[in-house]
């Protein structure tokens, strides 16, 4: 099997108000991302109908990010929905425990969806913010055990952050998928993130897919930030 170009690396989060909005900036992205992510404002705004109309308008996959948590028949019901919208991968919490999991996973292989992974941590969470849940403890030690659920209960792979991979990848394997949100170029606005890394510090720890959504979509030329994006996975890809 080759290696996953640049483009199939890198998932653009179109977080916008409005349908417009997401799917103008689907347009400016075509050819550039391999994915784009549809998550809780744009689909709020624009309805199941975007998934698909986001796909159709970048000739991108859709990963629907939608962080599914509730008792297990709630969320397979929303997994199957969300594979009739088009969506090519979608996510639910690995905090929903076993049963939501392996409902899922069940939901996922009847509907014909792609890929089911689930979240660890949120990007946005540190020590600190975990001392105030009864989880409290190392954000790595609790993104490895949930990670280490969500295979056991068979998705195939997780959301996390670029600080947790190494703990992952060795608990999980390298062929478990990793998601990685909280990526920021050098330079760049951390704003509400609190565990971030460069793409090409990503990409060297075994990151699968990048998540990359401010500093691409409001920089003044997105294409252009884009395909700097691109560059630096490709040379970072070229060290692993």
């Amino acid at each position: 099997m080759s290696a996953p170009s640049a483009a199939d690396r890198l998932c653009v989060a179109l977080d916008f108000p409005t349908r417009a909005e997401a799917l103008a900036m689907a347009r400016r992205l075509a050819g550039r991302a391999g994915w784009l992510k549809v998550g809780l404002e744009a689909f709020t705004a624009g309805g199941p109908s975007l998934v698909g109309e986001v796909a159709a308008a970048s000739g991108a996959k859709v990963f629907l990010d939608l962080k599914f948590h509730d008792i297990p028949a709630t969320v397979a019901g929303a997994v199957a929905s969300a594979a009739r919208s088009g969506a090519a991968m979608v996510n639910v919490h690995a905090s929903g425990g076993r049963a939501m999991l392996e409902a899922a996973r069940k939901a996922a292989d009847q509907s014909g969806l792609a890929r089911l992974i689930a979240v660890t941590l949120l990007t946005s969470m540190d020590a600190r913010a975990l001392a105030d849940l009864p989880m409290a403890g190392h954000p790595e030690g609790i993104a490895r055990r949930l990670a280490v659920l969500a295979k056991d209960c068979g998705l195939d792979g997780v959301v996390c952050s670029a600080t947790d991979l190494p703990a992952i990848r060795d608990a999980c394997g390298p062929d478990f998928l990793t998601v990685v949100p909280g990526i920021r170029p050098a330079g760049a606005d951390v704003q509400d993130q609190k565990r971030v890394a460069t793409p090409a510090a990503a990409i060297a720890a075994g990151a699968g897919i990048l998540v990359i959504g401010r500093p691409i979509t409001a920089a003044p030329d997105p294409e252009a930030a884009a395909a700097a994006v691109l560059r630096e996975i490709e040379r970072a890809a070229g060290r692993t």
